[in-house]
């Protein structure tokens, strides 16, 4: 048994959830906030057969959408605060697969 975490922006949340629901997988969400670009995110959590991680990362890659977004960064010049542009990409989903000791539905 393992543990698969993804971290997902919240905007593709409903998209990823409703795959990895129709292929037969429960899903808990957890509301999580990124630290870079201090966007609303999503944290998936499964409890997966060994033999269906892999299915499990396929769907995420599949549902996950990656797009472009500008950050506006200030920083301070002699002449006053000035705020640089930095262009990055984001989406798609960050996946952790951890090993379960023990798991237990009640």
């Amino acid at each position: 048994m393992k543990m698969v975490m993804a971290i997902v922006q919240a905007e593709d949340v409903s998209t990823i959830t409703n795959a990895l629901v129709d292929a037969g997988h429960r899903v808990t969400r957890i509301a999580t906030t990124g630290g870079l670009l201090r966007r609303e995110n999503v944290t998936l959590l499964l409890g997966v057969e060994d033999e269906r991680v892999g299915e499990v990362i396929t769907t995420l890659q599949k549902s996950g959408r990656h797009r472009k977004s500008t950050l506006s960064i200030p920083t301070e010049q002699p002449s006053g605060e000035v705020a640089q542009t930095l262009h990055v990409e984001v989406g798609g989903a960050t996946v952790f697969v951890l090993d379960v000791e023990r798991f237990e539905r009640y």
